[in-house]
């Protein structure tokens, strides 16, 4: 067995809006932070752990990256909420993470079809699909990670 490879039941979905999907490109997707009040699941993150980033607004999955640290805490404002009820959150659950597979925005790939695939998202109706990408962090599936990371893939190799 290779050790680098993820554990299966270690697959995440980042929601994002696409101002926080461009603060972490500007760093490089080095570091992910998570919303206060998913400290349980940064807890459960690990190294070699996937993320896979969904974009609101666009409805499109975005890219993938690699989790390389345990969670920690961090205050540096670097992520903005878009609830205004919410405005003061900082996102301080957090994990260093490397880029897998990164789309240019004009690639991203349109989550609906996917979704409409997808074991996790089907716990919704289908004409209700978005409610499966409804807060910041999800754990989904080895066959969910699949699915998005070969429609991923698709275009990456396409574009490259």
């Amino acid at each position: 067995m290779d050790t680098n490879e993820p554990r299966p039941g270690n697959r995440w979905i980042i929601v994002s809006s696409l101002d926080n999907w461009r603060r972490t490109a500007a760093r490089g997707f080095s570091v992910q932070g998570m919303k206060s009040r998913h400290r349980k699941k940064a807890e459960r993150m690990a190294p070699g752990d996937t993320i896979i980033y969904y974009v609101t607004g666009l409805k499109a999955f975005a890219g993938t990256a690699t989790i390389t640290s345990t969670y920690y805490e961090d205050d540096e404002p670097i992520w903005v909420s878009g609830n205004a009820k919410r405005a003061g959150e900082d996102y301080p659950f957090r994990v260093h993470i490397e880029p897998a597979i990164i789309l240019d925005e004009s690639e991203f790939v349109a989550a609906e079809g996917i979704a409409r695939q997808m074991t996790y998202a089907s716990k919704w109706p289908a004409e209700h699909w978005t409610l499966a990408f409804q807060g910041n962090v999800h754990a989904i599936p080895e066959e969910d990670f699949h699915l998005i990371k070969t429609a991923l893939t698709n275009v990456s190799v396409r574009s490259g």
